[in-house]
């Protein structure tokens, strides 16, 4: 007698409904993965046993019915599909912790709270104007700011991805350029501080031109620091020698040895950092009378200011509107003139 064989039990991928079993807890694991790049960062950061990942995420594979990650050795690559979800697991996890929040709120037992982000090697004069002004629009408004240190890249992924209400980043094209639903307000112009031996003909002058620059060594801060504004200047010189190309430095945030570095090398060489300075404001030349950490280095400005980055603040235009009325305030407050002072303490100044 033949014996009939089972129909295959379909897999929950094959169903017309959602797929049963799928939890919350299992997208912030994916989420949490996908960040971290391998199970064992992912795994420290959630304080979870790797293998206990390990399964939740084997499961929500079973779950879904496709594989969401290619495991090597040196880590994890999301599938076709895992890049789908990823997306899609940002935007269910945003909505759920922003609907927890008003909930709360409603109930009284919450304030709104503002993720913002400033980059570590943002301008202390800036970071520091900014912070305060955030935090003073915040508690007028009775709005908890939660501080991210992280750098942003030129397309605020951060942010865009969910993982951040707002934050300060450097903008090198036009603001219509940034991707919805991103809004921005540019704060300023900045531009680098330009270091050159003090032997260089343009030491004496304070300034130096971007085509003596470019015959230069120079040294810049690595692209995966500030990928925007590295290539956008990379462009602005290479216009000028397309044979150009910056050198990465061999200390990471340290000017001094930087400098001692440049001033040891085979050929003339130059140092620039990313946005440091207002654009256009004077720069007066360090002599090798000062302390000896210069290395006989002296800090000129470009002329013309070839090479400028706008500090812009970026945020979500999905945000609830207490949360937007704050970053309008620090926006509109940090790019405000100061008033002028009184007729009497002009008079004193001027007299």
């Amino acid at each position: 007698m033949k014996q009939t064989q089972p129909e295959p039990v379909p897999r929950p991928a094959d169903a017309a409904r959602a797929p049963q079993g799928l939890e919350l807890r299992h997208l912030r694991y994916f989420v949490a993965l996908a960040d971290a790049g391998s199970f064992t960062h992912a795994a420290r950061q959630l304080f979870i046993a790797q293998p206990t990942l390990s399964q939740q995420i084997r499961r929500l594979e079973e779950t879904i019915g496709t594989p969401l990650l290619h495991r090597r050795r040196e880590g994890v690559q999301l599938t076709a599909a895992g890049s789908v979800l990823l997306e899609e697991s940002r935007n269910v996890l945003s909505l759920v912790d922003r609907g927890l929040s008003q909930t709360r709120q409603a109930a009284g037992l919450g304030r709104p709270r503002l993720r913002m982000v400033i980059p570590p090697d943002l301008p202390e004069a800036l970071g520091v104007k900014a912070a305060v002004r955030l935090r003073s629009a915040a508690v007028a408004m009775e709005v908890d700011v939660a501080w991210l240190e992280a750098a942003l890249d030129a397309e605020f992924s951060l942010i865009r991805t969910r993982r951040a209400d707002a934050g300060l980043g450097w903008l090198t094209s036009s603001p219509e350029a940034v991707p919805a639903p991103l809004d921005v307000m540019i704060l300023g112009e900045f531009e680098p501080d330009v270091w050159i031996p003090s032997t260089h003909t343009a030491a004496c002058h304070g300034v130096i031109s971007l085509e003596e620059l470019a015959g230069l060594g120079v040294i810049h801060g690595p692209r995966r620091a500030q990928a925007g504004t590295y290539d956008a200047w990379s462009r602005v010189v290479q216009a000028t020698d397309p044979r150009f190309e910056f050198t990465d430095p061999p200390f990471r945030r340290s000017l001094p040895l930087t400098l001692a570095f440049a001033a040891t090398a085979d050929r003339p060489t130059a140092v620039l950092t990313g946005p440091a300075t207002a654009a256009a404001s004077p720069v007066t030349p360090i002599r090798r009378s000062r302390p000896a950490d210069t290395s006989g280095m002296v800090r000129v400005g470009l002329q013309q200011h070839p090479l400028t980055a706008s500090a812009a603040l970026v945020w979500s235009g999905d945000l609830p509107r207490p949360l937007q009325q704050v970053l309008f305030e620090t926006a509109d407050s940090l790019t405000t003139p100061p008033p002028p002072p009184p007729a009497e303490l002009a008079s004193l100044i001027t007299g």
